[in-house]
């Protein structure tokens, strides 16, 4: 299933894909001063470097801005520059965004096998360009479960909130709602923090006061300009691997090979004598993609494709998984203001997170319900005119915390402009479809506060409002008549994602601690696809964090680890 054969994605769905996670484009007010930025299309036929990163996205601009104090790097980024991209200019007009689907969008939509329309991100800064910008740490707890020193990632997130994490102007709406979560038991209130805190609170955003987004692309201007040169429109091929000898018992990464946007082929080797490395930091799907494109992974899946082996990993593409989201929409009596997520309920189990405004990308042809005025009801898009989306009201979401469905990616071209095929298996594990459960019923007690009445209309209850938002959602999966009257029909056939994806390069099964890939030398993978679970309320923050905590790790150690 491919996005080209989609269905018309239309309003409140619409609030619906804007609000998951990728709204918005890379985009900063004024770009920092980074004239080592280039097009590929310039570059040498071959160059070489102590490091090449593969992927200038959320962890790997903080990455290559931190090891470029140091060492010789080179980024190689498949998409284009945030700035100056006329969609992706501020929080009112991020709405565009994800309605591009040319061959440049800062947004490459895909579809999983489950059916849930998704989107990886194709820009330097990565998914911090099209996300709604809420910036949320991963807890205390989970900084250790990831094995991470505590005192290091503190660190590190400091470092990344000092140019892209902002405090928000919370308006009513969400005011409302912060006070409707905790009537509804999401207590204690825990105020404005970055911490991941159970309970309500207000987060901080990638929005500043003016509303212009800020994105892990501004933490370039940390780099030395004299020791690094990022090229965008380069896309990875493959790794290039000096095979075992006598010498050498284990592959050895040394070097990738790119095409620049005119298709013409390049290639980038590590120095001869340097104890660097290629890093991957390419995401969840890029990651996993071009190690098994490089012929690392199941062997018996990348025979049948022709791809020579280097390195039997079963691993690689399994493990993955995807935070699912269901939401109920809450057309509006009147207008509210465009605002990205502020407030967030955190329980053990899951998140209730809200999006409001006015052009939001439309989903849903047709909420018929005669309760609500013409002025209110989801407005189908006109297709000759992609600014002309309209929906009066809000969202609020559920999003599953730590699911334990599990899923796989597998190759299904050997380009890899091509999306992977991935399954996630969503509510595979009935203990996924109880939670789905306990964070809808929260929603619909938050809704029926006294707080919240002022932007519902009054004859629309909780449950007018689920069957409102079944009849439409719109995604690939079957659906039945018991979808606005069976909450676990609603969660399970609604799904929709909040682009959280995760794993396919995971710790301890891919990448040891240091995030070397296991069995080979030269090699790491540094971004979310290595993660277990999602961290905190939106990952980009840890992703960020992590980005900038490895590259400390890597040049206070001269990287004797690269190998």
């Amino acid at each position: 299933m491919e996005f080209g054969s989609q269905r018309l994605i239309t309003a409140a769905a619409a609030a619906i894909l804007i609000f998951l996670c990728f709204h918005g484009f890379c985009y900063s007010l004024k770009p920092p001063a980074i004239g080592f930025v280039k097009c590929a299309i310039n570059a040498p036929p071959v160059s070489y470097h102590d490091y090449i990163i593969v992927g200038g996205g959320t962890a790997g601009c903080p990455l290559a801005a931190t090891l470029s104090e140091r060492f010789d790097v080179l980024v190689l980024e498949r998409g284009d520059s945030p700035y100056g991209n006329p969609n992706v200019s501020n929080l009112a007009s991020f709405v565009q965004n994800l309605a591009d689907l040319s061959p440049t969008s800062p947004a490459q939509r895909f579809v999983s096998e489950d059916g849930v329309v998704n989107a990886r991100a194709r820009c330097l800064g990565g998914g911090t360009c099209i996300n709604a910008g809420f910036f949320s740490r991963a807890s205390s707890q989970e900084v250790t479960e990831m094995g991470l020193d505590p005192e290091l990632a503190n660190e590190s997130f400091r470092w990344v909130e000092r140019e892209v994490a902002f405090w928000p102007q919370l308006t009513e709406w969400t005011s409302a709602l912060r006070e409707g979560l905790l009537a509804a038991g999401v207590t204690p209130d825990n105020g404005l923090t970055y911490e991941h805190l159970e309970g309500t609170k207000v987060g901080g955003t990638t929005f500043d006061p003016m509303g212009h987004r800020h994105t892990a692309a501004d933490l370039l201007k940390y780099a030395n300009p004299a020791k690094i040169n990022v090229l965008l429109r380069a896309t990875a091929q493959r790794i290039l691997f000096r095979k075992r000898t006598h010498r050498h018992k284990r592959p050895e990464a040394y070097g990738v090979v790119y095409k620049d946007e005119a298709g013409t082929v390049h290639e980038a080797h590590l120095k001869k004598g340097s104890a660097g490395a290629v890093i991957l930091s390419a995401g969840a799907l890029g990651s996993p993609q071009l190690l098994m494109l490089s012929g690392v992974g199941p062997a018996d899946h990348l025979m049948s494709l022709g791809i020579d082996v280097v390195l039997d990993q079963p691993m690689v593409g399994h493990d993955i998984a995807d935070n699912p989201l269901n939401l109920i929409a809450v057309p509006s009596p009147e207008p509210l203001p465009i605002t990205s997520v502020q407030v967030v309920g955190i329980r053990p189990g899951y998140y209730v997170e809200s999006l409001t405004g006015f052009n939001l990308v439309a989903a849903l042809q047709g909420a018929k319900s005669s309760q609500i005025p013409e002025s209110s009801r989801p407005q189908i898009p006109n297709q000759g005119n992609q600014n002309s989306y309209s929906f009066q009201g809000g969202i609020i979401a559920e999003k599953l915390a730590k699911p334990l469905s599990r899923g796989y990616l597998r190759l299904k071209t050997l380009d890899p402009e091509d999306n992977p095929s991935v399954t996630y298996n969503y509510f595979m594990n009935p203990e996924d479809l109880g939670t789905c459960l306990e964070g809808m019923q929260t929603i619909m007690k938050a809704i029926d506060t006294k707080g919240l009445s002022k932007f519902r209309y009054p004859n629309l209850s909780a449950e007018d409002l689920l069957a409102l938002t079944a009849s439409t959602v719109v995604n690939n999966r079957a659906r039945t008549a018991l979808d606005s009257t069976s909450l676990e029909q609603y969660c399970r056939n609604l799904v929709l994602t909040i682009w959280h994806y995760h794993g396919g390069c995971a710790v301890g099964k891919v990448v040891d601690e240091e995030y070397r890939v296991i069995g080979v030398d030269g090699l790491r993978v540094i971004d979310g696809s290595t993660f277990s679970f999602s961290p905190g309320t939106n990952p980009q923050a840890t992703v960020m964090m992590l980005g900038r905590y490895m590259g400390v790790r890597i040049k206070n150690e001269g990287d004797q680890q690269g190998h």
